[in-house]
């Protein structure tokens, strides 16, 4: 008898059987799967509930302070005696640098404020930060930040994104793509902006790229509506039915063509938006929060209401389980930003004014309410600044991608230190460079994520948020 085998090693007959078998299988789970018979799993069209972390971690919802524009490190969280010293001096030829924008390079200058050591550490921080100083314990300043570019738009999409051009998804999503939602009725990824405006680059700064439009960061005001468009002039009732004919026709549209994930994702968004309507309005109302509470964060009077009132919705969001918080201080047109090109003192004293206050109250809300060592808060911008001015009589400071602060507080982090160095000068980084990269590798981290492992198969592919890079900072692991 002939030999007709398949290089598998079986006839022609043996294979058709079991590929039949294979087929009826498929047919076989998706039946029970409509059924419920099969625990429900995430897709890639939608947050689901809680998932398991990948590894033990404490932090369960990350706020991160995003200073639109580049504070100055030395100006901030990184003292640099030797500008004293060098005052009036120009920098040593052999700094080189890109000159953003062809600025007037003027002479090294001090820091425009006093730095003082705050609690048990010592940690050095400026003037423009009173308050924040009194929590210096609980900070972990990373003053060796180094980026791959000097513009403000695609500094601070890489800084969100891990990339300098826009498409990628964001830090939050990648969070929520990875842990899943801790509440069905609030989205897991919230942004809150500056009265002043947005960032320059926009929505790409939490948008969730190739990954379902379910994770990207849903924008929450402060005041009046929380969300545009959310509350409707149709009865709940009937908006019930509207939306049940609806999700009847989408998923038997959705059984005909399986795959379909941005159909599944606005399935999924439709149902959100329709709990969110009972469940950010009490989300974002501040009436049931005491007096006491109120004139903490500063809310109610200048310059601090705005911040203030966004760091506590920040920490009224995280009680209810959402993931990822992203808050910005700056907006608009570039000189409301951080960007402190005229003056460090005029900019920098208006924006630390605004928020200096806030956050040192979230931290010590978060930390009465035993809500601190499950929430990571991180605090930087796209970049630093440079440690000379800009000329004679300008006092301010052009950007500096090589070396700037960020610091960590709270879940999983270990305070009242510093890590890694600039130079004397405050110029670049020297000692335990962290790129974003390592920042993004170290957020997750602390979220029980490896970013190693947080992948998403898009275009032939295995894509994640650190690319091919970064490594975790273990020296501040708590």
């Amino acid at each position: 008898m002939a030999n007709n085998a398949f290089p598998c090693g079986m006839n022609r007959r043996e294979a058709i059987w079991q590929m039949g078998a294979g087929f009826t299988g498929l047919a076989l789970v998706d039946l029970l799967s409509r059924d419920g018979f099969f625990s429900r799993k995430a897709t890639a069209a939608e947050p689901a509930m809680p998932r398991p972390k990948q590894f033990p971690a404490k932090a369960k919802s990350c706020i991160f302070l995003m200073m639109n524009g580049g504070p100055s490190q030395m100006d901030t969280f990184d003292y640099k005696p030797a500008l004293e010293k060098y005052a009036g001096q120009p920098i040593p030829a052999d700094k080189k640098f890109i000159n953003s924008g062809g600025r007037q390079m003027g002479f090294l200058t001090p820091s425009v404020r006093k730095f003082r050591p705050g609690g048990k550490s010592g940690l050095p921080i400026s003037d423009f930060f009173p308050n924040i100083r009194e929590h210096a314990d609980k900070l972990a300043v990373i003053r060796s930040c180094h980026t791959d570019s000097h513009a403000h738009g695609s500094a601070l999409v890489a800084m969100n994104t891990g990339k300098t051009f826009i498409g990628r998804p964001s830090l939050g999503s990648w969070t929520v793509y990875g842990l899943g939602s801790a509440n069905d009725s609030l989205p897991a990824h919230v942004v809150m902006l500056d009265k002043r405006g947005g960032p320059i680059s926009g929505q790409p700064n939490w948008s969730s790229g190739f990954l379902s439009a379910a994770y990207s960061g849903t924008l929450f005001r402060p005041t009046g509506n929380p969300v545009l468009d959310l509350m409707g002039a149709t009865p709940k009732q009937a908006q019930r039915t509207q939306l049940d004919l609806l999700g009847e026709l989408n998923q038997a549209h959705l059984r005909a063509h399986p795959g379909g994930q941005d159909l599944a994702a606005r399935i999924h968004s439709y149902e959100l938006a329709y709990r969110m309507q009972s469940a950010v309005p009490d989300a974002v109302d501040l009436g049931n929060e005491s007096q006491r509470t109120l004139n903490a964060y500063g809310v109610g009077r200048q310059p601090t209401d705005e911040f203030g009132r966004n760091c506590l919705i920040a920490r009224r969001l995280v009680e209810r389980g959402v993931r990822f918080i992203q808050l910005y201080s700056g907006g608009g047109h570039l000189e409301e930003t951080w960007d402190a090109h005229a003056s460090v003192e005029k900019n920098h004293g208006q924006h630390a004014g605004e928020v200096d206050q806030p956050i040192a109250a979230l931290l010590s809300d978060l930390e009465q309410r035993g809500m601190l060592d499950e929430t990571l808060i991180v605090w930087g911008g796209e970049f630093g600044r440079m440690p000379f001015s800009e000329g004679k009589g300008a006092p301010g400071r052009n950007h500096n991608p090589y070396g700037f602060s960020v610091w960590l507080a709270g879940g999983g982090v270990k305070g009242g230190m510093a890590h890694g160095a600039t130079d004397e000068f405050g110029f670049e980084a020297v000692e335990d460079k962290v790129h974003f990269h390592d920042l993004h590798a170290t957020i997750l981290h602390l979220m029980g994520l490896d970013h190693e492992r947080l992948t998403y198969f898009h275009q032939g592919r295995d894509e994640r948020l650190t690319d091919v890079f970064g490594n975790v900072v273990k020296a501040i692991l708590a």
